[in-house]
């Protein structure tokens, strides 16, 4: 769905792209997290917000496959893309020098099943990746490279498809990642995690600008 398609939808929907709605949501996380957020294996040590944003120390912990251990899961509950189209972004901030170190948007329903898309870094490159896990079993739907550390990701979800893409700072336009069909496991949630990072350095994302609608 083009973008002018995408607010029309939107707005046949009853959701207004102005002004404050049941369906909207915004944090920037300078100083406290706004309502509705849960910590899933939370160390509060690592972990913080700040006038930047929220920031989140990445560690070792894996989410994608069976792993399921990553430290400071933040979660909350989406609206229905069943009744009406849903718009998720968010900014993130981060430097990575691992392998596969990265910070996600992920459109939750479980640990092991999820559609992720975030800014990684794969065989030396920086990346946008996105992928979809159903039952742990994973799939990569796009690896895209990154020429700045500073990266908006959004999902547009409606019915049971979902669309990621990007944009930097210095984009005019959004660029299209991929897109698939859900793994629809109970109730969806929106998701932010950081994971696979280093562990002889201290490092933290800066996560900003999350907005549902």
């Amino acid at each position: 769905m083009n973008p002018k398609a995408w607010v029309s939808a939107l707005a046949a929907c009853g959701v207004s792209m102005g002004c404050a709605t049941s369906s909207r949501f915004s944090d920037d996380f300078r100083g406290s997290l706004g309502r509705g957020w849960t910590i899933l294996r939370e160390d509060a040590s690592q972990w913080r917000t700040t006038r930047e944003g929220l920031q989140i120390r990445i560690v070792a912990g894996n989410m994608w496959g069976p792993a399921n251990n990553a430290r400071n899961t933040f979660v909350r509950p989406a609206p229905d893309p069943s009744l009406r189209p849903v718009e998720v972004s968010v900014r993130f901030e981060n430097r990575p020098t691992e392998q596969y170190e990265q910070v996600d948007l992920v459109w939750y329903y479980a640990d092991s099943h999820q559609v992720k898309i975030g800014q990684e870094l794969v065989d030396g490159k920086l990346s946008i990746v996105m992928g979809r896990e159903e039952g742990d079993r994973t799939r990569t739907i796009a690896i895209i490279p990154l020429d700045s550390p500073v990266v908006d990701v959004r999902f547009q979800v409606s019915g049971n498809q979902i669309r990621g893409a990007f944009r930097t700072p210095a984009m005019a336009d959004w660029k299209e990642a991929g897109s698939c069909d859900l793994p629809v496991l109970g109730s969806p949630k929106i998701s932010l995690q950081a994971y696979q990072g280093p562990t002889a350095i201290e490092r933290w994302v800066t996560i900003s600008q999350f907005r549902v609608r």
